[in-house]
């Protein structure tokens, strides 16, 4: 029985530091993904722009190879049928801060079906529209933004309510259902900083930095691994030496 317990605390050990190399290995692997994407958001996100992808295309459209596109279109904002998307409004993205909505607004294009643009944030003082007369441009505009699929389902972000009028997400799907916009595209152009009449919404502000903390992580993994195997090392030691003191 002492021979089997000899011969098991070794595999447990061997075990779990295995499964923690691993794990700081993985960490490591999905460093190199987020260099790759930070990257790759860069140089969309600062080339020329485009003209947005026709609707034959939009089907095949994917986060790999779409996702912040840098685009151009002209259209008229159909201001009578914007969606506040509640949103807050970190410090680090200047001002105006704290809660509010991101103003989503259908684009009718003479070219081609509407689109929705999120042309950027107001304050819960000035979600009414009415607050914020000069910010609804009338005529005809031509605009430049980020492409942007739709906005993801998490633990934290719950589902569009759009019977309670609560829009959480920036899905185009939802949004475009609950305002009639028939045809809409199947993404969201997140606008370019730029002056707007009085101010609001202010646009510009898509975060295309990410966090990347995946090789503190990593070290983290690695450390307990090798600190896991010099305490069961030591152990083993000590458990040698008493023996030996007992012969």
């Amino acid at each position: 029985m002492r021979r089997r317990g000899w011969l098991v605390a070794p595999a447990t050990v061997a075990v779990a530091c295995l499964l923690l190399v691993g794990l700081g290995t993985w960490q490591m692997q999905r460093g190199a993904w987020k260099a790759h994407l930070i990257g790759m958001v860069a140089a969309r996100a600062h080339a020329p722009a485009q003209e947005v992808p026709p609707v034959a295309q939009w089907p095949a459209l994917t986060r790999d190879g779409d996702e912040y596109r840098h685009v151009h279109l002209r259209g008229v904002f159909d201001h009578a049928r914007e969606t506040l998307v509640f949103t807050v409004r970190g410090g680090d993205a200047g001002p105006p801060q704290g809660p509010g909505a991101l103003v989503i607004t259908p684009l009718m294009r003479a070219d081609g079906p509407p689109i929705l643009v999120n042309r950027g944030f107001v304050p819960e003082a000035r979600r009414d529209p009415a607050t914020r007369p000069e910010g609804q441009v009338a005529g005809e505009v031509e605009i430049t933004g980020l492409l942007r699929l739709p906005e993801e389902a998490s633990w934290f972000v719950p589902d569009n309510d759009a019977a309670r009028g609560a829009f959480y997400r920036r899905d185009p799907a939802s949004i475009a259902a609950a305002r009639g916009v028939t045809g809409a595209a199947p993404f969201i152009i997140d606008l370019d900083a730029g002056p707007v009449p009085g101010g609001l919404p202010v646009a510009g502000a898509t975060r295309l930095s990410f966090p990347d903390r995946h090789l503190e992580y990593a070290l983290t993994w690695y450390g307990l691994a090798a600190t896991l195997l010099a305490v069961s090392l030591a152990v083993w030691v000590s458990r040698r030496s008493r023996q030996r003191g007992k012969l």
